[in-house]
């Protein structure tokens, strides 16, 4: 039984922090690709556009814009919904440590804490942020907050990935 928990609980990590994780971090250049003025886009020559712009230039513009606004909402969407489907994380999570009679071990109670900071992070700070950003005309400083969330994100859970897998000071064999 603890070798299926265990299997169910990597998979779901897997396939649910993997693509929050993917999409929160690439939210903030698409961001940053929507926020770029007219002037600093170039065509393909390399030229950029002078203030004439003809309307074939506006209108490769205002599509690109478009498509831009539809992968935010795409990326924010994955992220919602990969962040409810991550509840089972740890839940699988706390039922193969119950199995393997670890739930006291530092290591296991260092990455409960991390685990709920990442979750935190998800909630309050990177969820929101990329909600305020669909909402209306983000600052120019969005992006910057929306990548040191995400990569704060990140990093939670490459610690706890580590943690997992060298777990300090365990006995146990699985």
């Amino acid at each position: 039984m603890t070798k299926l928990l265990l299997s169910i609980h990597v998979i779901a990590a897997i396939i649910a922090i993997g693509p929050v994780a993917v999409a929160a971090s690439r939210f903030p250049a698409t961001v940053r690709r929507l926020l770029a003025e007219p002037s600093q886009v170039s065509d393909p020559d390399g030229a950029v556009p002078t203030a004439a712009m003809n309307r074939a230039t506006e209108a490769a513009l205002a599509v690109r814009a478009e498509r831009d606004v539809s992968e935010l909402r795409t990326l924010h969407r994955i992220c919602r919904v990969y962040a409810v489907v991550g509840i089972a994380v740890p839940a699988f999570g706390l039922a193969t440590a119950r199995s393997l009679d670890v739930l006291g071990d530092v290591w296991l109670i260092i990455s409960i804490v991390l685990t709920a900071c990442a979750a935190a992070v998800l909630v309050l700070l990177v969820l929101p942020g990329q909600q305020r950003v669909l909402a209306g005309t983000p600052d120019h400083t969005a992006p910057g907050r929306l990548a040191m969330h995400a990569g704060l994100f990140n990093l939670l859970w490459a610690t706890v990935t580590v943690l997992m897998i060298a777990r300090p000071g365990s006995t146990t064999g699985a």
